[in-house]
């Protein structure tokens, strides 16, 4: 009998913070540090121009899906709730005072 469980690949849900921006950024993936690369390196057009980013939140989730929905429940929050969820599971106070 074969392992179910060993196909499959654990999906992050990750918060970025943009210190020189004041900004935050969401998203999903199955691979943190090379996603957080492709963000400070200019790869992606939606965060180039608030580079650098640092790693501020990495949720892990079971599969894509559930990594999905707490992403849009994450995109939904507004910025004081965001920061109240940083500082529960994340690394602690981030962001400038508005």
């Amino acid at each position: 009998m074969g392992c179910f469980f060993c196909f499959m690949d654990s999906y992050f849900v990750y918060i970025l913070y943009s210190e020189t921006h004041n900004r935050f950024y969401i998203g999903q993936t199955n691979d943190v540090d090379s996603r957080l690369h492709r963000h400070n390196s200019g790869s992606e057009s939606s965060t180039k121009p608030y580079i650098p980013w640092a790693m501020v939140c990495s949720i892990e989730k079971n599969s894509r899906g559930e990594a999905m929905v707490l992403e849009k429940k994450l995109k939904n929050l507004n910025t004081e709730d965001l920061k109240k969820f940083i500082q529960k599971y994340g690394n602690g106070n981030v962001g400038r005072e508005a």
